[in-house]
């Protein structure tokens, strides 16, 4: 039986410069107190970046697969500030903060309605596969720019 287009997977979508991109909390995701794990939420996090990522046009699988390196974060903080718990509908919101020509800054919050669950501010930097900071494509630079919120500038 062929997959329906109702069986791909879940995506996110942009509203102008924001990155939405929705979650359920499942068992799994809970520790033995019955809410989130807290590496669970930058797992959330990951996701959306990645999904941002492409649906930006940046075809990391085909970046990495030509040799070419990969995106890693280099700084991370995060902040908890509500539990989250078993079935809840979270939403991921991931901003573009600042471009920079080897990496991009990404503010993201895991909310629940209107409630910030957990924040983060991350950096991405992409990587030649010796692991040294690389420049990234002009065209992905370019998307990027596209993305900053409306009172960023890139650095």
């Amino acid at each position: 039986m062929a997959a329906s287009s109702q069986d791909l997977p879940v995506e996110g979508r942009f509203e102008g410069t924001q990155h939405r991109f929705p979650v359920r909390v499942y068992f799994e995701d809970t520790d033995l107190s019955g809410v989130v794990y807290h590496a669970n939420y930058l797992r959330y996090m990951e996701r959306a970046r990645s999904d941002m990522l492409r649906l930006a046009g940046i075809d990391q699988r085909g970046f990495h697969d030509a040799g070419e390196g990969a995106y890693a974060v280099s700084a991370l903080a995060i902040r908890y500030r509500r539990p989250a718990r078993l079935d809840d509908a979270l939403l991921v919101v991931s901003e573009l903060i600042a471009v920079r020509a080897a990496s991009v800054d990404i503010h993201q919050r895991v909310m629940r309605g209107d409630e910030i669950v957990s924040e983060a501010d991350v950096t991405a930097a992409l990587v030649a596969p010796s692991g040294r900071p690389r420049r990234q494509p002009r065209d992905w630079i370019e998307a990027f720019e596209r993305l900053l919120a409306p009172e960023r500038t890139s650095t």
